[in-house]
């Protein structure tokens, strides 16, 4: 068997679009990204005897941070322990690039139920660094109401650290500027949200059940304007004492839980 983590090509988009279709009951974003994470570098791909059976990608975020996305392993490929050899060629990436200055840390976002990618975290060093919640909506629940874009300053990012769709980065003017490239602002009656570029991922910067209620209407515009029938919200974990309140607003924890389910990993490298 001969196996090799390179660099991902154009032609590897078929072997990708595969591996998407198969993960996540083909609502795996891999495909939809392939073109962008390709002209921005940092994304690997995992060959075995010719074919391209994994991913991984690795994004320099605000804060030195070294922020580790797509890691996919083909159904047929699983089990075998190529997830955890991408695992550890994306660690040595990340201690080039801490001797090179240009990280610090690496970080990673994963949902709560993925309990393979948590074990690795934790035997590499890992920890939790925060918790949120991710909830689901229906954009026909709500009677639409378009919200007005706006131009964010940093007193809008009232949030320690904020998600931008399943990618978190810490308050400062260099996140500021970073989410402007790759996120929208929106103010709905004084309230202000964000969601990125692409996608439905919401993420209130006014947090309390008065505050959703208002917001969510302009949320279901935005979603609406691009073709979704549902969208999601994600919320810090503080929220856990409102969920009875977020239930009859109409956000519904994915897979019921009531504990935050989306958990983000830090190590530090030295």
């Amino acid at each position: 068997m001969f196996m090799l983590i390179r660099e991902a090509r154009p032609e590897d988009r078929p072997f990708i679009e595969e591996i998407a279709r198969l993960t996540w009951d083909g609502e795996d974003y891999l495909a939809r990204v392939f073109d962008e994470w390709l002209e921005d570098g940092g994304f690997y791909a995992l060959e075995v005897d010719g074919k391209v059976v994994g991913t991984t990608k690795l994004t320099i975020l605000p804060g030195k941070v070294g922020w580790l996305e797509g890691l996919r392993v083909h159904p047929d490929y699983r089990g075998r322990g190529f997830g955890r050899k991408l695992h550890d060629f994306m660690l040595q990436l990340g201690e080039r690039l801490a001797r090179e200055g240009r990280i610090e840390a690496l970080e990673f976002a994963t949902y709560f139920l993925n309990r393979e990618s948590i074990s690795m975290a934790e035997k590499t060093g890992f920890h939790v660094k925060a918790k949120f919640f991710v909830f689901g909506a229906k954009t026909g629940d709500f009677q639409p109401e378009e919200p007005e874009q706006i131009e964010p300053e940093l007193s809008d990012l009232t949030l320690g650290l904020i998600p931008v769709g399943w990618r978190f980065v810490r308050r400062s003017e260099e996140a500021l500027d970073w989410i402007r490239e790759n996120a929208y602002i929106y103010d709905f009656n004084g309230f202000h949200f964000l969601v990125s570029r692409k996608g439905a991922m919401f993420t209130p910067l006014d947090v309390g059940l008065a505050t959703l209620k208002a917001m969510l209407p302009a949320m279901a515009w935005v979603a609406r304007e691009r073709g979704k029938e549902r969208f999601d919200v994600m919320l810090p974990s503080g929220v856990k004492p409102l969920l009875p309140g977020l239930k009859r607003l109409g956000l519904l924890p994915w897979d019921g839980t009531e504990e935050p389910n989306v958990l983000v990993f830090r190590k530090k490298l030295t």
